[in-house]
């Protein structure tokens, strides 16, 4: 009878000791690489964004369809990008996964084509060129030598000012449309995983400058929003001035 229950006694450490390797991978975030394609076109998929939604890391696929993201065993990746339908993937022992995107169905509908922002502002600076006005309003020095009068009227005509005032904010407009292309409202949310109505302040109190963001690759873009979003935090913690001040008003007596 003991020979018997120390044989189950064995046999039970031995699956304990086979299994517990299996639950310490499971719980470790090892490195998964993956490739991405057009499930349609068999071709690779490139800035497919894959979010890890156990904690909410985030990379995206490169220009050839190839990601890396820690994972562990059992951990579900989220896997999206504008027109493909969003689909999730549990992932398993296997470190390598083959991704394939269903393009998103689109609806025919008659398109009624009008003109970009880019070519109404071309008009407007057009119409001030029709009134004579060459250079936006800075005119090159020696403009002054071949037509005194224009660069005269370029520089202090009320016309000109106009120009100078209409070309400095159609340039900050297209910097923001270009900043606006990568920041984006879906990729704040999914980093800070802030509410709705809490994003889009955090957007503008916190705005990617414009030369820099035209150098950055996803991970720097990423990593903006993460020390950005420390910053958001901490100034929410901070008192508020009026209730400091109510503090240190005396008390009537």
């Amino acid at each position: 009878m003991k020979l018997l229950q120390r044989f189950f006694t064995l046999i039970t450490i031995s699956l304990l000791l086979a299994l517990l390797p299996g639950l310490a991978f499971s719980q470790t975030q090892q490195p998964l690489n993956g490739i991405i394609f057009n499930n349609k076109t068999m071709n690779r998929a490139a800035q497919v964004s894959v979010t890890n939604l156990r904690h909410h890391s985030i990379v995206f696929s490169s220009d050839i369809g190839t990601f890396s993201i820690a994972a562990a065993l059992g951990d579900t990746l989220l896997f999206t990008k504008a027109g493909f339908t969003s689909q999730k993937l549990v992932t398993g022992i296997q470190r390598d996964m083959m991704v394939y995107m269903v393009p998103a169905l689109k609806l025919e509908s008659v398109i009624v084509k009008g003109k970009t922002r880019k070519q109404e502002q071309q008009e407007v600076m057009d119409t001030y060129r029709s009134k004579g006005i060459y250079y936006n309003g800075k005119p090159p020095a020696l403009s002054f030598l071949s037509s005194p009068l224009t660069g005269v009227y370029e520089l202090f005509g009320k016309e000109p000012g106009r120009a100078r005032h209409f070309a400095a904010q159609m340039k900050r407009e297209n910097e923001q449309t270009e900043v606006n292309k990568r920041y984006t409202f879906d990729l704040v949310k999914r980093i800070t995983q802030l509410p709705d109505e809490d994003v889009k302040p955090f957007m503008l109190a916190y705005n990617p400058p414009y030369p820099e963001i035209l150098k950055w690759n996803d991970y720097e873009l990423i990593q903006f929003i993460n020390t950005s979003f420390a910053g958001y935090k901490q100034a929410k913690r901070l008192p508020k001035l009026n209730s400091l001040t109510e503090k240190e008003k005396p008390v009537n007596q």
